[in-house]
């Protein structure tokens, strides 16, 4: 196994330094070997224009065709990729959005979306997509695998990096992404926020009334 941590910086967040997390085999894995993330005052970090929602048509846990567009147009939505074999990373910030989300009073749980997109779309059958997902109590995420260029582009197109899972001599599997979570807001359906993994918990639970209504944290 090897974990890969790669620094990134958006271009309408200049000075950023993001984290990623990479690598995984199926049997467990290494913590990281360095920690790149920044922590900004404020856990949002509002961008000064927003990010077209990706277009991206793939496949969720149920098996059923998963158009996003059409499925969170007007709704509040949390979009992370990452990948279940990873080591730390994603587990950590999937549990936190979730444990986040089941703070809130349930009209607002039922308006909010979140969508977890899998980098390693080999591995990330919809069957264990799902059982990941509810394993890090994510059970209203939904759990989206397909096609990886069609992946990779959606997450280029929000400033998130993505590289092909690559497969080393030992048998290990290295998948790098990055790992930051982008908010969009149900007035225009455009990412108007960022969080690093640095995020808790708490501050979710805090933030999200404000992204639920469109407002900036």
């Amino acid at each position: 196994m090897r974990t890969r941590i790669l620094g990134a910086a958006l271009a309408t967040a200049a000075a950023l330094t993001l984290t990623a997390c990479g690598g995984g085999s199926d049997d467990g894995g290494d913590k990281p070997v360095a920690d790149v993330s920044a922590t900004p005052k404020k856990a949002a970090i509002t961008l000064d224009s927003p990010k077209a929602k990706p277009d991206l048509v793939l496949t969720d846990t149920n098996d059923k065709k998963y158009e996003l567009v059409n499925e969170t147009k007007g709704r509040p939505l949390l979009l992370y990729f990452g990948y279940t074999y990873c080591p730390d990373v994603c587990s950590t910030v999937v549990a936190d959005i979730a444990a986040a989300e089941k703070s809130l009073p349930k009209e607002d749980r039922e308006k909010l979306q979140v969508v977890f997109v899998t980098t390693d779309p080999e591995r990330d059958t919809p069957k264990r997509m799902r059982e990941w997902l509810d394993a890090q109590g994510g059970q209203d995420i939904v759990g989206l695998t397909g096609d990886f260029a069609t992946i990779q582009a959606a997450a280029k197109g929000i400033g998130i990096f993505v590289e092909k899972p690559k497969k080393e001599k030992d048998g290990s599997i290295t998948v790098s992404h990055g790992a930051e979570v982008v908010g969009f807001s149900p007035k225009d359906d455009g990412g108007h926020w960022i969080y690093t993994t640095e995020t808790t918990k708490d501050q979710y639970s805090e933030d999200l009334p404000k992204i639920i209504k469109g407002e900036n944290p």
